[in-house]
């Protein structure tokens, strides 16, 4: 099968639950990922999770957490809004500046969100202000594989 990223919220091209969500039907819970046959020789995986849709002229930025420790196969939901962990992981900055996983909530129609996962073959450098911008150039050279799963969120009214 390969290196793959699922969630047991959502499956691949479906929606994202409100519980997940930015909105005022949510919680702003992380939702729960699990990764399934990452390279042998990975150090640490890195997770983004982005929107594309967004009607500016980038991507926004709804999560980074990386330096998870190798070993690790999954996420449970409600990762807390923290830069350190105790096991080495590192939380990013999102596009509103936060140290958090920041939910779907799109100001208008339905938007995509891309979770995407890196196996790396190094550590990185920790930087509790790293962005995803920061992440993707750092981590240029070190990526061993990547998988993505992408869920919609509608705005509902």
């Amino acid at each position: 099968m390969g290196f793959r990223l699922l969630s047991d919220a959502f499956k691949n091209s479906e929606a994202i639950p409100d519980l997940y969500s930015g909105t005022r039907l949510g919680r702003n819970l992380s939702p729960p990922l699990r990764w399934e046959d990452p390279p042998a020789d990975t150090r640490c995986f890195a997770i983004t999770c982005d929107d594309p849709d967004v009607p500016l002229p980038l991507v926004f930025t709804h999560w980074v957490l990386y330096n998870i420790p190798p070993d690790k196969r999954e996420l449970e939901a409600g990762i807390p809004p923290q830069a350190l962990f105790a096991d080495g992981m590192v939380q990013g900055r999102n596009s509103f500046w936060r140290t958090a996983y920041i939910g779907p909530s799109p100001p208008f129609g339905t938007h995509r969100y891309y979770f995407r996962i890196y196996a790396l073959d190094q550590m990185l450098e920790v930087d509790t202000r790293m962005t995803r911008k920061r992440l993707l150039k750092a981590i240029e050279g070190y990526v061993l594989a990547r998988a993505e799963l992408m869920g919609i969120y509608t705005r509902k009214p």
